[in-house]
Formats: C-alpha cells, sequence, structure tokens
C-alpha cells in the first residue's frame, strides 16, 4: 500500500467588504515525501506545495482560540491529513497573536464566523483545489472561542453580555463540528438552530471555559443525543494545543503548561484519532 504524506500550502484570503487580509495554511494528503518543516517555531513533518492525491475529500476548517494562532493545531491537521481530510487552519484577523486588537469586541463575533466561511468559499472556488473537495462532507473544529465561532457557523445566535443580538451569517454547508474547551456564553437558550453532530470536548480543570460552557450546549441544542461528550480527566483549556516546543515551555507561558500529571504528548496521540473517528462517522 502506497504511504501517504501531508501536504502543505500557504495562502491569503481576502475580505474585501471589510479590507482585511488573513493567512491560512492548508494540510492535505499527497504521496509525495515529506520532511520536517519549520513554521516559525514549530516544526511540522510536510510536503510543502506538492501534489494532492486524485479524488475527494472532505474539509475540515480549524479555528484558534482567543489570541491564538493558526499553527497551534498540527497534531490534528496533520493525521486528519494522512487519513484523507484536507484542512484549513485560518489565523482569525485581530484576535491572535500578533495582533489582538479586537479581543472582547462585537466586531470579533461577527468577522470569525465569516471568515471561516470566506475560507470555504475561496476552497471551493480555487482551480488547483475545488475539485478535489466533497462540497456535501465539510466540517469545523473550534477551540475556546473557536468553539463559539462553530457554534455561531452552525446556526447558534450569539448574544453580548447586554443581551443584544449579534448579527452572524450561519453557514449550511458545515455538516459536522468539534468543540474544544468552548467558549459558549454568547449562547445561552440560543441554540435550538444546531442541528448538527457535535462532538464535544471540556478540560476537567480549567478556568477559562469551566464547566458550564459545556453543559450549555448539552442542553440547549434540540437533540443532545447529537452531541458527544467527553470531559478529559486532569486536562486543563490549553491542553488541546498542540505539544509546544522544549525551548517554547515555561511557567509563564500558559499555553504551554497542564496541570500537574498531565501528559499533553500522550493526549494528542489519542485527540486526534477521536476526532477522525468521530468526522469519519458524521461526514463520510
Amino acid at each position: 500500500m502506497t504511504e501517504i504524506f501531508v501536504g502543505s500550502k500557504q495562502f491569503t484570503i481576502e475580505d474585501e467588504i471589510k479590507n482585511i487580509s488573513f493567512p491560512v495554511l492548508l494540510h492535505y494528503p499527497t504521496y509525495e515525501a515529506s520532511r520536517p518543516t519549520a513554521f516559525g517555531p514549530y516544526i511540522m513533518d510536510v510536503s510543502p506545495d506538492a501534489n494532492i492525491i486524485e479524488g475527494q475529500f472532505p474539509l475540515i476548517i480549524i479555528s484558534h482560540g482567543n489570541g491564538g494562532s493558526h499553527l497551534l493545531y498540527r497534531t490534528i491537521s496533520t493525521h486528519l491529513a494522512k487519513n484523507g481530510y484536507i484542512v484549513a487552519m485560518l489565523e482569525h484577523y485581530g484576535n491572535n497573536r500578533n495582533n489582538n486588537t479586537l479581543e472582547n469586541t462585537t466586531e470579533n463575533l461577527v468577522i470569525r464566523p465569516r471568515h471561516v466561511s470566506l475560507t470555504i468559499d475561496y476552497l471551493l472556488s480555487d482551480n488547483l483545489l475545488s475539485k478535489n473537495i466533497a462540497p456535501s462532507k465539510i466540517g469545523v473544529i473550534g477551540h475556546s472561542i473557536g468553539g463559539y465561532t462553530a457554534l455561531a457557523l452552525g446556526g447558534g445566535i450569539p448574544r453580548t453580555k447586554e443581551g443584544v443580538v449579534v448579527e452572524v451569517a450561519s453557514d449550511a454547508r458545515i455538516k459536522a463540528m468539534v468543540l474544544l474547551a468552548p467558549g459558549t456564553g454568547w449562547f445561552k437558550n440560543s441554540l435550538d438552530k444546531v442541528t448538527i453532530p457535535i462532538l464535544l470536548f471540556t478540560a476537567e480543570h480549567d478556568p477559562i471555559t469551566p464547566k458550564w460552557n459545556g453543559e450549555i450546549v448539552i442542553n440547549n441544542v434540540p437533540d443532545r443525543f447529537k452531541v458527544t461528550f467527553k470531559e478529559i480527566e486532569n486536562a486543563g483549556h490549553f491542553s488541546f494545543l498542540s505539544p509546544f516546543p522544549a525551548t517554547m515551555r515555561n511557567a509563564n507561558f500558559l499555553p504551554s503548561t497542564d496541570p500537574v500529571g498531565f501528559d499533553r504528548e500522550i493526549f494528542h496521540i489519542e485527540l486526534p484519532k477521536d476526532i477522525l473517528d468521530f468526522l469519519n462517522d458524521n461526514l463520510n
């Protein structure tokens, strides 16, 4: 059997209405041998700009957390790509590691889902990739406020803490979602239109998106049997991020830390498998 490797491409998407742009990293299956490749401080075993395997594959969009990066979910993205998925990771404008000026703003709540939909639009219209995407098999993975992003795209109606409805367009092309320690406080009693399958992970020790965030999802979607729920024992909020290089791990850099005794390296062997199993069951 021919070995499958991970191809990678980088590109920039323009939001002409907002007059901004944002980068996207794409992972996908290829037969071209991979090599360790640096993306900033992170090394990924990929084949840059390789040819994609012929055929149609499900498309997954990954939405990162507040002040995060599109490079932080590489253990998930590469595992999915090796197993027949096209995975697009965008860096949200104004809510990332280099530019967090939209943190805690209504504008951020509006443009996050918009930019996931623009990414899907771009990929479905791209001459090199569109023929390889199964348009009826699109899913989204969201961590922290990326979970907000996924739920808004899935039909959730967000409200500000003052109770004002945020005007966000849902995206009916999305057929399944994975929520990793999601932020859901914008959706109290407003998830009745979210009807697609959900894989929901929460962390036992999470002061950022504590247990009640998961309960909002379970208790407010119309069919709770469409929610597969897993609380990860002894995990923290940042345990869902791929393990950081040793040089970046220290107690003052909270995203690199976990509760005492939690092994992020081992967890990130199992987490991508669980996500793959769910997506295979619900998109294929």
